[in-house]
């Protein structure tokens, strides 16, 4: 039998020994965790980026379906109606796994529901009647999906960044200030329309400006930041020519309804870059 000594001794031996060999089996089971709440994170800014897309759809496809019913490149203006549904469409499946959140799940339901009514309405032929219905319910929608990015960064226990936030809604901007200008373009140029347009206006381009001298911008982001800017100066310029008696006007309508469909698509590769930068930076920080 050992002396009792060594029994202390041998026991305090292996206890020190279990602590050094159980020390990196906890660093391991760290590890992993660690990586699944970065990974929780980095979709959770997927699904941020995808409510910010939703609401500004809600105003691009109301100023889409404006176009449409006043024959300004009416065709195309169908096309892109369709395809923006399907983008919808897509978005909301994607966002389907935030409804299961007790703190999300009305929000959801209540935009997944407008974005229904908008989907059947966008389907009938334009008219004044129906061109004021879509509107409304895109305005509600845009509400709604804006409420929505705010509670799904919420779940995350660090913000995603101001910039993702920014240029989603400079997005929404450049959408819904495209659609007040042809809303007065087709005939609707009352005096709230016209100071929605100019706060509108005001908005973006104090926006723009924030965004583009963001420290923190990678060379990818600033690159569609800068394209963007490009597309704004036609973009402002042509809503300047509204109400001017010439044939000026017909050619601003042109130019608002190209460029703002490219300012969509570089602010939304913008917004995925920030989305892709927020996970880089995750990964850094492993």
């Amino acid at each position: 039998m050992p002396q009792a000594g060594f029994i202390r001794f041998s026991g305090a031996l292996f206890l020190s020994s279990s602590l050094l060999l159980a020390a990196p089996a906890t660093h391991a089971i760290a590890q992993p965790v660690a990586a699944v709440k970065q990974a929780d994170a980095a979709v959770l800014a997927q699904d941020i980026a995808s409510a910010g897309r939703v609401r500004m759809q809600s105003q691009r496809l109301a100023k889409l379906y404006l176009q449409s019913g006043i024959g300004l490149n009416g065709g195309a203006a169908r096309q892109q109606i369709d395809q923006g549904i399907g983008d919808v469409d897509a978005e909301f499946a994607r966002l389907a796994r935030q409804a299961r959140k007790s703190g999300i799940q009305r929000t959801y339901a209540r935009s997944e529901a407008l974005w229904q009514e908008m989907r059947v309405a966008l389907k009938k032929a334009p008219d004044a009647a129906s061109a004021e219905g879509v509107g409304l319910l895109a305005d509600e929608l845009m509400t709604h999906a804006g409420k929505l990015a705010m509670l799904i960064e919420g779940e995350s226990e660090t913000p995603v960044g101001r910039l993702l936030d920014l240029s989603s809604r400079l997005n929404m901007l450049s959408q819904r200030l495209a659609r007040l200008y042809l809303q007065a373009y087709g005939g609707k140029h009352t005096q709230g329309v016209a100071v929605d347009i100019e706060q509108a206006r005001k908005e973006f381009a104090s926006g723009l400006q924030e965004l583009d001298a963001a420290r923190e911008n990678s060379p990818a982001s600033r690159e569609a930041i800068g394209l963007a800017r490009n597309q704004w100066i036609f973009f402002e310029s042509a809503i300047a020519e509204l109400g001017k008696a010439d044939r000026r006007e017909g050619k601003s309508a042109q130019h608002v309804a190209t460029s703002s469909e490219r300012i969509a698509q570089v602010l939304d590769q913008a917004s995925l870059q920030y989305v892709r930068d927020y996970a880089d930076g995750l990964r850094g920080s492993r």
